[in-house]
């Protein structure tokens, strides 16, 4: 059913931003190109070849519920029917594994990463995926995250459910899966989501980057998360957005600090929400480097394993198509 949304035209709506950027209401997006997908085709199939029995792929890193989350996410992120497409099997393998990481308390995986991850994961496959599980599991681990949170003396998340403090990388993997679970229906209260916000507004220096614990050492990673976080909330009239805005604009399309695919999984959610034209511009460099770094088998390589690497690549070009419900303007 989600492949027929390909028959229709994006229309998309949106606002003139706060910043002055003069748009018009009402735009139709391009048509999605050969290119992109000749490669998100090979991405996932080179996925669904190489995923085991359990849901788990052969990487160190592909045995983690977040990252399986993540793989479930991008073949989601195709429009793939997930309860009787030619990929419903892998998704269906990756939920299930996903489902039995949790511990009783609702907990995902092995870090509050994976949890976040997964949890997302959770929030965008309830609805589409015939398993009546998704929505206990989901609100489980909701519940499991604003324990968390009501715990931390920071009023967010680190590592694990019991830390005291926060850092900003963490805590854009959690707060972007409570946005999707909200947006899936699932309660959450605006209290978690302003105190998530807050802490990025304590993370920025005066440049407009987002450090890791505090203001001082932003770099674009981070600020593409919290970029990312405040469009996801409705905030982009708050002046930390703009900062975070004004930063990214600034770095190099390259300026990934080292780890290239988890920097482009949250920037190119960070440019789609800026402005349709600073979006077309920086996608297209985007679909370049992506379609000339992926390897022969599908596949692209990076620090955390082929699995990560490969499922953030294609997030990272899923904004072409935006058929989850997280990749709405």
């Amino acid at each position: 059913m989600i492949a027929l949304m390909r028959l229709l035209p994006v229309i998309l709506v949106f606002l003139t931003t706060a910043t002055g950027f003069s748009q018009s209401l009402f735009y139709t997006d391009d048509p999605i190109s050969d290119r992109v997908e000749t490669a998100y085709t090979r991405g996932i199939g080179f996925l669904m070849k190489n995923q085991f029995s359990d849901g788990t792929w052969g990487d160190s890193y592909g045995k983690q519920p977040g990252v399986v989350g993540l793989a479930v996410l991008a073949v989601l992120a195709h429009g793939e029917d997930p309860n009787h497409g030619p990929y419903s099997e892998m998704i269906k393998r990756g939920l299930v594994f996903i489902l039995a990481s949790a511990n009783d308390n609702g907990y995902l995986g092995r870090s509050m990463y994976n949890h976040g991850f997964s949890t997302l994961a959770l929030a965008e496959a309830y609805g589409a995926v015939d398993d009546p599980r998704l929505g206990p599991a989901l609100e489980r681990a909701v519940n499991l995250t604003i324990a968390a949170q009501n715990n931390n003396n920071s009023g967010v998340w680190r590592y694990n459910p019991e830390s005291v403090d926060g850092d900003s990388t963490v805590t854009g993997a959690v707060m972007v899966s409570l946005l999707a679970a909200r947006n899936a229906g699932i309660a959450v209260p605006q209290s978690s989501i302003d105190a998530g916000l807050k802490f990025y507004t304590m993370c920025q220096s005066n440049d407009g980057g987002i450090g890791y614990v505090a203001a001082g050492d932003g770099n674009p990673t981070r600020t593409a998360i919290a970029a990312t976080v405040y469009s996801l909330a409705k905030k982009k009239r708050n002046s930390t957005y703009r900062g975070a805005r004004q930063y990214l604009t600034k770095a190099n399309y390259t300026n990934s600090d080292g780890r290239p695919f988890y920097y482009l999984y949250y920037a190119s959610q960070a440019y789609f929400h800026m402005d349709p034209e600073l979006w077309r511009v920086w996608n297209g460099n985007n679909i370049d480097w992506l379609v000339a770094s992926q390897d022969t088998d599908g596949s692209w390589q990076g620090q955390f394993g082929s699995t990560f690497s490969t499922s953030s690549a294609l997030l990272a070009l899923a904004l072409n198509y935006r058929y989850l419900p997280i990749y709405e303007r």
